[in-house]
């Protein structure tokens, strides 16, 4: 019994210096734990906006809105974290950014339109 309590103290000590080792990894990063398990979870959200960049001409405009938030989002994660850390998501994330762009070039030039449209239709009122 004596050997059985022995080993579950090891056992538990191994995992506090693991996890101790863990944080003082992160900390020689230059990253504080929060933002590094904010990109922990943003690496996953990139994952489903990688796959939803691919084909975001064909969302409405609700959809768009969703996905500008979500990518504003991840885009703050990753700026946190050295670029070291997520070379291998470079192209995951490029190909978020472009969607992104063109969204947001896209949605202004409807707004800009929709501005002209208003504009004519309030000087012909006149």
């Amino acid at each position: 019994m004596a050997v059985l309590f022995f080993l579950i103290y090891i056992l538990v000590l191994v995992i506090f210096a693991l996890a101790v080792f863990a944080v003082m990894q992160i900390k020689m990063a230059g990253l504080t734990v929060k933002d590094f398990w904010s990109f922990i979870e943003a690496n996953q959200e990139l994952d489903q906006l990688d796959k939803i960049a691919k084909k975001y001409e064909k969302m409405n405009r609700q959809q768009q809105i969703v996905f500008l938030k979500e990518a504003e989002k991840v885009f703050s994660a990753f700026d946190k974290v050295p670029a070291s850390i997520w070379e291998e998501e470079t192209n995951k994330y490029q190909n978020v950014l472009d969607a992104y762009k063109d969204i947001k070039v896209m949605r202004w030039i409807e707004n800009d339109k929709s501005n002209i449209n208003k504009k004519e239709v309030t000087d012909t009122t006149k």
